[in-house]
């Protein structure tokens, strides 16, 4: 930090905090409606053959798969398709998910408890990244969480639905570690004379410049603050629907 501000806070820091993120943001959402198209194609294929789509349709996808995740400029460490449940004709439930390991030289697929009966049973359509673009319709960003379910990372996770001619097919989406985009957004932003907090909107930090506000803490926002409250000002962006509040460093 360059010293405390005096007086009302410039807003471009906020301006330019908001350019970066979203540039991360739909780098990310690139790599994922790629994904999304791999499997309408799939879809299509199917129907062209006059069959239900079944396991070996979602297999045939890993090759797509691994070379977005393997891509010199990807930011995710984790993608893939999950299946609506029922939409595969041999498979009730399907998660075709591939994640890089720090350790391995390859990317590894997650495996996750599929059996309604057991005590470990992944509920994925339960899960808030599949609910809520199942909902409705629109892209999603969830985090900062821990995934406890499967790469014990801190993670936000992003995803797409996936509907052909109305029938939705499932998610699509890319886990990106909270440390990583913040290290991609801050870079961008260099040395700034204010501090920025990115709160999400169940009030959690996604990242910060300051070392009052560390990411996953809460954040409880003034919602009468409005877009300048003069030693503070916050401005929101639409997709996804986070706030950026700019104070004195």
């Amino acid at each position: 930090m360059d010293g405390p501000v005096d007086g009302p806070v410039d807003g471009r820091p906020a301006a330019q905090a908001a350019t970066v993120i979203e540039g991360v943001v739909e780098q990310v959402f690139h790599s994922v409606t790629a994904v999304r198209d791999t499997l309408l194609a799939a879809h299509r294929a199917a129907r062209e053959r006059g069959e239900p789509m079944c396991d070996r349709d979602i297999t045939a996808m890993r090759g797509r798969l691994l070379d977005l995740l393997t891509g010199e400029r990807e930011v995710a460490v984790g993608m893939g398709v999950i299946t609506a449940p029922g939409l595969l004709a041999d498979r009730p439930l399907h998660l075709e998910w591939w994640q890089s390991e720090p350790d391995r030289h390859h990317p590894v697929r997650l495996e996750v408890d599929l059996n309604p009966h057991s005590v470990g049973f992944y509920d994925y359509a339960a899960a808030e990244w599949f609910v809520v673009p199942r909902r409705t319709g629109r892209r999603h960003v969830v985090g900062p969480y821990v995934d406890v379910h499967g790469t014990h990372r801190y993670l936000l996770t992003l995803t797409v639905p996936v509907v052909a001619d109305g029938e939705f097919l499932g998610v699509a989406g890319a886990d990106v570690p909270v440390a990583r985009f913040e290290t991609l957004v801050l870079r961008e932003l260099g040395n700034l004379a204010v501090d920025v907090v990115v709160v999400n909107p169940e009030d959690r930090v996604v990242l910060s410049t300051s070392a009052r506000s560390l990411a996953g803490s809460l954040m409880i926002l003034d919602a009468d603050a409005g877009d300048d409250a003069g030693e503070v000002r916050i401005i929101s962006l639409p997709d996804p629907p986070w706030r950026i509040v700019v104070s004195p460093g």
